[in-house]
């Protein structure tokens, strides 16, 4: 309950809320509403697109704490470990909002050992094989009184799914070995790209547990625009008519009725950076239509993938170039000099 109070306090008394996101408000709202209600919240959505942005931004709201100075972060009104409730701790320390952050990358290799933990060969040596003090805590306790970031949920193998699910519903882990349930006072925020195809599927039961906010590509060719300026480095003068073509041709290609896998913002990003560095390898220092011509192949062929039915007919290579034709035929643009000429 105290760290919902935090959050509902950043949220409400202080009027934070993902400023740094631009766009997405609907699900800014969601994340926002779920947060304040206690609740673990799935964030969906195509990559690129600041899911895991979004979810990290959270740290920037929980506040300073004090804490035992234990592996658990244990409340000093309300210990959960073992040492902190044999009165064993008498030490504090102040954790950061960054620290009560703790974050897990999905991948195949996970296992339910990092997230729960394991024996630790040293302490039990020290204490016996079925000492409780011969656990070492995972990031499921590490994040205990803070938030545990799972980004892509759906790279996590089955059983580490399954080992997720007492812990989201009750807060608390058996310990199987000690026959011994440990508290775990966090919300848990997980990202799940579902265009990845090389994933493992969700149980329902797993779903069951959360809320989920979907996010989607930028709503405007202006909120992408400002993303791609803001999120990208800067070598070279980029002229604002040229870049607004860039960004529209990644999101016109959005709209092709031959893509499944379509480019993200950080195909964007990408020309914008590209280019600039293209006009540096010729001399230059400012940006011309020709320098995003120039890597259009290089940037966004391999950040798309053909629908069965179209990938007979052409290469994605090749489709870039027939729309980057038809788009510059469209606005008017000479592509031929170094000028690239635009209208």
């Amino acid at each position: 309950m105290e760290l919902q109070e935090q959050l509902k306090k950043a949220f409400i008394e202080k009027g934070k809320g993902f400023d740094e996101i631009i766009g997405q408000d609907a699900a800014k709202q969601q994340v926002k509403s779920a947060l304040i209600a206690g609740r673990h919240i799935l964030i969906v959505g195509p990559p690129g697109i600041g899911k895991t942005t979004l979810a990290k931004n959270v740290s920037l709201l929980l506040p300073e704490i004090e804490v035992n100075d234990c592996e658990y972060h244990c409340s000093p009104k309300r210990p959960v470990c073992p040492t902190c409730r044999a009165g064993q701790t008498k030490k504090k320390k102040k954790i950061s909002g960054a620290q009560r952050f703790v974050r897990v990358q999905g991948s195949p290799d996970l296992t339910a050992e990092d997230l729960i933990g394991d024996i630790d060969p040293a302490r039990a040596i020290k204490h016996g094989p079925l000492s409780i003090e011969a656990f070492t805590p995972g990031k499921i306790f590490k994040a205990n009184n803070g938030v545990l970031f799972f980004d892509e949920l759906n790279r996590a193998p089955e059983k580490l799914q399954n080992a997720l699910l007492q812990a989201l519903q009750e807060r608390a882990v058996t310990i199987g070995s000690y026959d011994v349930d440990l508290e775990a006072n966090f919300i848990f925020i997980a990202t799940m790209n579902p265009e990845d195809t090389s994933t493992e599927p969700l149980s329902d039961v797993l779903l069951d547990r959360f809320d989920v906010a979907y996010m989607d590509y930028p709503e405007t060719l202006e909120n992408e625009e400002r993303i791609v300026e803001e999120r990208s480095q800067h070598f070279a003068e980029f002229p604002a008519d040229v870049k607004r073509l860039a960004v529209l041709f990644v999101r016109l290609l959005r709209e092709s009725d031959r893509l499944e896998k379509l480019p993200s913002v950080r195909a964007s990003i990408g020309l914008y950076e590209r280019a600039q560095t293209n006009a540096i390898v010729k001399g230059r220092q400012k940006v011309t239509w020709k320098d995003v011509q120039d890597v259009m192949v290089s940037v966004l062929s391999h950040r798309i993938k053909l629908k069965p039915s179209a990938q007979y007919l052409q290469t994605p290579q090749e489709l870039v170039q027939e729309k980057l034709k038809e788009f510059m035929q469209q606005q008017g643009i000479s592509g031929e000099s170094e000028q690239g000429e635009v209208p």
